[in-house]
């Protein structure tokens, strides 16, 4: 299972609304395999169904350009993609994103 959350750490806030792709490295290619929005927690948990995943190079992709439109702010990224591997299929990758207008940052989650 493959989940995110996105915290707004410049407001103090979970950043509700967040446009999400996720996708699957396919050959030379990248294909889209699910798409949502994070919710009034930060969260989206509907990136994947529960359950294993097939291993392989991923990669999540937010719209941050959406979420500094909707929050009448300016931000220098219009989007943060985190590209990371998933090894062992059963198990939960939790992928979370730290956000402000002029930095981001990522961690593996639990």
């Amino acid at each position: 299972m493959i989940t995110t959350h996105v915290l707004d750490t410049a407001r103090g806030l979970p950043a509700r609304g967040v446009p999400v792709t996720l996708a699957i490295h396919d050959g030379d290619t990248w294909r889209q395999l699910a798409s949502g929005a994070t919710d009034e927690d930060g969260r989206l948990r509907t990136l994947t169904p529960a359950g294993p995943v097939q291993p392989g190079r991923y990669k999540i992709s937010f719209d941050t350009d959406a979420y500094f439109d909707a929050t009448d702010s300016d931000g220098f990224f219009p989007v943060a993609e985190i590209q990371f591997v998933v090894t062992d299929g059963a198990a939960h990758y939790h992928v979370p994103l730290l956000l402000s207008p002029f930095s981001y940052s990522t961690y593996r989650g639990s």
